[in-house]
């Protein structure tokens, strides 16, 4: 295979040189003001008066904050799956499908042909920043490998495609770039899930693959099925993909699993890099070490904006952009996009590190988060808290969730349940307790509100630890019709019916024989 890296390389410097000299306000005001401009003649832009926009500020004036749930009944619902000039010109070519990490209901998110461009413009930094922390990179020598969902698209109507975006960005990868992509078509295709990792595993065995790309969860899933095909790889990836260069993960926190692809990747020549891609715009990226914060994409057709998570209830909640955003501060992201999504409320809370560039940490849900004591708890929190915790046992985590736990006696205080999958297995009682233990003592240490509950347990139960055996929150996902692609394990569970299922499942769920 002929290595494209030197054109790679040189496109690499040539980007790199304008993020150098990059202006983020100026870029991001530049954004809002080119999309309001092209979208000023569709249905939304008339209801708002796109027309009268000259600043940000104009912006904000006039177009509300919107959740999914609003857009899709005022504007996307009475005319789907066809829409046409309604708040995005011209017909609307796919929506990518998408689901609530605990409902599960399913959200068809417009994806338009400029999305799928700055999608391919953002992933594209992925590698620039790769080339940056890696010159001698010989990353086009062989293939890139995206683990993903089925590629199937569903026609909704002549000219309308619904599926995961992975699957459009499939159907809209350039031919240079297929030339060099794993799986094929073929396998790309297969709809079940553990059908797919199995026919993957033993396909990619006879390849020099030197990229791959998932959820760190599903990554997991492949990884073991590999080691399954190949014992003497010794839990090393470099035993299989000896050019390995990159893995590009996203959509969960990394923190528990950082101790687990350390150990996959130990003797490789790899490097893993962070991804926030989520359905409705591709956000940022890491252009530095791990866990050093993901560099926002500001010139590709997005414009963000920042609301303090606490006001997101207030009738006139402030809104701030990169003119005025602070580091420190949990927000809740809000974006306007080049397909017609205008001042959406994403879900995900971040915190701003730096300004210029900007690099913002993805603390968390906005819908997600543990309260019900008074103990407000969030993701970020929470999911360091159990990353530490594994790591002082000597373990690592491959999945877990934490539901509130309310007393059934009066008198006596509630608590939080932990539902946690360790790896390579379970451990036994004792550590387990001690895993608890120090998870208290990290949250208490964290969050001021949960030490207060946890003071003399009083208002708060020390958090009960159940471990479960190697594979049951994919069978668990199975169960749910949840298996792979876009779908992701709820960490905060507070719909008490889907939290006992979870447990009801996971405690019969038979062991595999690495349990201690």
């Amino acid at each position: 295979m002929l290595d494209a890296t030197p054109l790679l390389r040189l496109y690499a410097r040539r980007r790199l040189g304008r993020l150098r000299k990059q202006d983020p306000v100026a870029v991001q005001q530049r954004q809002l003001l080119s999309l309001v401009a092209k979208a000023r003649d569709t249905r939304f832009g008339r209801d708002h008066r796109f027309g009268e926009i000259a600043t940000v500020e104009d912006f904000q004036a006039r177009v509300p904050l919107r959740s999914y749930d609003a857009f899709w009944s005022e504007y996307w619902e009475p005319a789907f799956p066809t829409l046409t000039d309604s708040s995005w010109p011209g017909r609307m070519p796919y929506f990518a499908v998408t689901s609530g990490t605990t409902t599960g209901t399913t959200k068809y998110i417009p994806c338009s042909r400029e999305m799928t461009v700055s999608n391919k413009w953002a992933g594209g930094d992925i590698l620039v920043h790769h080339i940056a922390n890696r010159p001698q990179s010989r990353l086009f020598g062989g293939r890139s490998f995206m683990l993903g969902g089925s590629t199937d698209l569903k026609a909704l109507a002549p000219g309308v495609l619904s599926g995961d975006l992975s699957a459009i960005a499939a159907k809209e990868m350039p031919w240079w770039v297929r030339l060099r992509y794993f799986p094929p078509r073929a396998l790309e295709r297969i709809t079940d899930w553990e059908e797919k990792i199995e026919a993957l595993a033993r396909a990619s065995l006879a390849e020099d693959i030197r990229m791959i790309s998932d959820t760190p969860s599903w990554l997991l899933i492949y990884f073991d099925r590999l080691a399954a095909l190949r014992p003497d790889m010794g839990g090393r990836l470099a035993a299989v993909f000896p050019n390995l260069e990159l893995l590009v993960h996203g959509g969960v926190n990394f923190a528990p699993y950082r101790k687990t692809f350390q150990t996959l990747l130990a003797g490789s020549r790899a490097e893993t890099r962070e991804v926030y891609p989520a359905s409705e715009g591709f956000v940022a990226v890491a252009d530095r070490g791990d866990g050093e914060g993901l560099r926002l994409v500001l010139d590709t057709g997005l414009f963000f904006e920042f609301v303090p998570v606490e006001e997101m209830e207030a009738p006139a909640p402030a809104r701030h952009w990169m003119a005025t955003a602070e580091p420190g501060v949990n927000y809740a992201l809000v974006l306007s996009t080049c397909a017609g999504l205008w001042a959406y409320v994403l879900g995900d809370t971040v915190e701003l590190l730096t300004r210029d560039p900007p690099r913002v940490l993805v603390t968390g849900r906005i819908s997600y988060s543990l309260s019900a004591f008074g103990e407000h708890l969030i993701d970020a929190e929470i999911e360091e808290a159990v990353s530490a915790a594994a790591d002082a046992i000597g373990s690592a985590v491959t999945d877990y969730s934490v539901a509130p736990i309310f007393a059934e006696e009066t008198g006596r205080p509630g608590g939080h349940v932990y539902i946690v999958e360790f790896a390579p297995k379970r451990p036994n009682a004792a550590a387990v307790d001690r895993f608890a233990r120090l998870l208290d003592k990290a949250l208490r240490r964290t969050n001021e509100d949960y030490d207060t509950h946890r003071a003399g347990d009083f208002g708060m139960a020390p958090p009960q630890v159940e471990a479960v055996v190697p594979g049951s929150f994919a069978a668990w996902m199975k169960a749910r019709g949840r298996l792979g692609g876009q779908h992701k394990v709820p960490r905060i569970i507070n719909d008490p019916e889907l939290f006992k299922s979870l447990r009801d499942f996971a405690a019969g769920h038979p062991d595999p024989g690495g349990g201690a």
